[in-house]
């Protein structure tokens, strides 16, 4: 399928009454995609997947439509919500140990490319914590930097695992078995099975 048909396909699938914060809606996105401003229309339709939950298809026409237009981290965004569709959200407000207290030296990348590994509370059997991987993107910024601080959303390499979170609980990143931040979960949102269609 070409780019333009995976985005009225998209936009098919968004509700007419969703607007964005700055009153965005898909009659916008057909505004655009008339024109054949096919990167406008697509940044408008990850916006508006931001509304309210959307389908996995949603977020696979817009991938794929990204990828072919070589829209590289629009792709790997959408490739993400995908992830999230499927196996829900996991929000937290990380702060990352300073460079005199911590091994990282250099910024972390913020598009989904760190893969640390998290004591989110769980136990071996004989006591010590049992780190747990998940996938690293940071929110509204290409990086953070040691001793920053930022939204990140984390995508769990075993979702089940991560299933006991609750808002509010503080999780930490490890690279090796010193701390390497600190982390407040913002939300959890489990996957809807209505979503998943």
């Amino acid at each position: 399928m070409d780019v333009p048909r995976l985005l009225e396909a998209a936009s098919l699938l968004v509700p007419e009454e969703s607007a964005t914060e700055n009153d965005v809606t898909v009659a916008d996105v057909w505004q655009y995609l008339t024109q054949d401003e096919w990167e406008v229309a697509l940044g408008l339709l990850e916006e508006l997947g931001d509304v309210q939950p959307l389908p996995l298809r949603f977020w696979e026409a817009l991938a794929t439509a990204a990828e072919q237009m070589r829209m590289e981290k629009s792709a790997a965004w959408c490739h993400w919500r995908c992830y999230e569709t499927r196996n829900g959200i996991i929000r937290a407000d990380l702060t990352l140990r300073s460079p005199t207290e911590a091994r990282r030296q250099t910024p972390i990348s913020g598009a989904g490319v760190l893969r640390p590994m998290w004591n989110i509370g769980i136990r071996t059997p004989t006591g010590d914590p049992d780190l747990a991987i998940a996938i690293l993107w940071v929110e509204f910024t290409p990086s953070l930097e040691p001793g920053g601080r930022a939204s990140v959303r984390l995508a769990p390499l075993e979702p089940q695992r991560w299933q006991h979170l609750e808002t509010g609980q503080v999780i930490t990143m490890h690279e090796d078995r010193s701390v390497a931040g600190t982390a407040v979960v913002l939300q959890v949102q489990r996957p809807a099975a209505t979503r998943m269609a």
